[in-house]
């Protein structure tokens, strides 16, 4: 459900685009390698930012930002994917609200998905004046004045009321139960979901070790001939 494509800042500020998508949730192993893909070694490069994202939840990728942390990103999404539909479904609804703008905002959305309430294939005022009306009940109306009913006015007001959403699967709105932040920072974080680390550095042979030795003697500045060593003054 969520794909984060990680570029190497380092070599970006140089003028270069080194990057992978990172197919979320996933191991240490396998940022490890797309870590040394793109050259990020943990010594001359060390830093990375998102540049894009790619989700099937509506909305989701304008809540996450360049600088987000990769074990944050796979603990958000190993929450995703263990939701059953009819819970993915109301937790893009409540994305659709637009007031959660990092991966630790969205980790405890899904933590307190019962602060809403998604009502599936509404899509318009008129949707909800019959919902509300029809299957909750909230007015009982004569049968003979059912064709009467003005079910597109009583759905406007009932959305004013509650300060509802239309969203692209149905209607959203919150409960009234109090939004309680669970998930504070990486300290909470689950020690399986902790995934980021660089790649392990190669041992060289004795042979590429030597081999590093001479380059370094041949880059070394040669002294000029001719010139000598200033003497140093008595006291």
């Amino acid at each position: 459900m969520l794909e984060a494509f990680v570029t190497n800042l380092g070599r970006y500020n140089e003028g270069y685009l080194d990057g992978e998508p990172l197919k979320l949730p996933a191991t240490t192993e396998e940022v490890q390698a797309l870590l040394k893909r793109i050259h990020v070694d943990g010594v001359r490069y060390e830093e990375i930012f998102i540049t894009n994202y790619e989700t099937d939840v509506l909305g989701l990728r304008d809540c996450l930002g360049e600088y987000e942390s990769i074990d944050e990103l796979n603990y958000l999404a190993s929450l995703l994917d263990d939701m059953p539909e009819w819970e993915a479904e109301k937790f893009a609804a409540a994305v659709d609200f637009g007031e959660y703008n990092s991966a630790k905002d969205l980790i405890n959305l899904t933590q307190n998905l019962d602060c809403f309430e998604f009502y599936a294939g509404i899509e318009d005022e008129e949707d909800l004046g019959r919902f509300y009306i029809e299957e909750m009940c909230t007015l009982e109306i004569p049968e003979h004045l059912e064709n009467y009913i003005d079910y597109e006015a009583y759905g406007r007001d009932m959305n004013l009321d509650e300060d509802g959403r239309f969203t692209e699967g149905g209607y959203v709105v919150r409960t009234g139960d109090s939004f309680t932040e669970l998930y504070s920072g990486r300290d909470d974080l689950p020690e399986e979901h902790r995934i980021f680390a660089y790649p392990e550095p190669e041992k060289l042979s004795i042979r590429d070790t030597l081999k590093q030795y001479q380059q370094m003697i041949d880059n070394a500045p040669v002294p000029q001939k001719g010139r000598t060593a200033p003497a140093c003054e008595e006291r």
